[in-house]
């Protein structure tokens, strides 16, 4: 089985010019994914190309994305208990996406959840990576051998949120585990929120 390199950034900007960088060393966008908080409304996925626009439209319904001209292309919105609106693509996002057609609430959180520790990611891990989706970031997950680990992780560490001192400080303000029945951030909480880290 193929091993997972993940890195949470900021904004979703930081994890598109990852996404980018990724395609260009010929990471075949079948073994990327992003899942990004979209409560701001910053994203647009029928903006950019009819691809784009179909894609939007597939996620709603709980439709695997993915994406012919990159996977950008097959970016759709999808809705997760405990962190709001996000954009998503990929092959981890695809889990979510059925778990969350004609399911319950919880179903697209534990899809992405079941999947990230299928490939042996922690608990305490996979409960930083959705608390930051939650505060506004993004996660970007990428498959991979040993042979490419390396040049994966060069390009993902770009501008990627120190793991340990994201855990640090959202545990001073009292923060434990991922609740996916916590509240969505407010446009504006996620604004003040990635004030702090800039």
């Amino acid at each position: 089985m193929s091993k997972i390199v993940n890195r949470i950034y900021n904004t979703y900007d930081e994890a598109v010019a990852v996404i980018n960088a990724l395609e260009a060393a010929d990471i075949s966008h079948n073994d990327i994914s992003i899942v990004a908080n979209d409560a701001d409304k910053r994203h647009d996925p029928t903006h950019k190309n009819a691809a784009a626009k179909g894609a939007g439209t597939g996620a709603a319904t709980g439709a695997v994305l993915g994406g012919g001209a990159g996977l950008l292309a097959g970016l759709g919105m999808l809705a997760i208990p405990g962190v709001g609106p996000v954009v998503a693509a990929g092959w981890l996002i695809a889990a979510a996406a059925g778990a969350a057609a004609g399911a319950g609430t919880g179903a697209a959180a534990g899809g992405v959840i079941g999947k990230l520790t299928e490939y042996e990611v922690s608990k305490e891990d996979v409960d930083l990576y959705m608390e930051t989706i939650r505060r506004g970031g993004a996660l970007v997950s990428v498959k991979t051998d040993d042979e490419h680990r390396r040049q994966v992780e060069d390009i993902m560490d770009h501008s990627a949120i120190d793991v340990a001192a994201r855990r640090s400080a959202y545990k001073a303000s009292e923060w434990a585990t991922f609740d996916p029945k916590a509240p969505h951030y407010t446009p504006a909480q996620i604004e003040t929120e990635r004030a702090q880290y800039r």
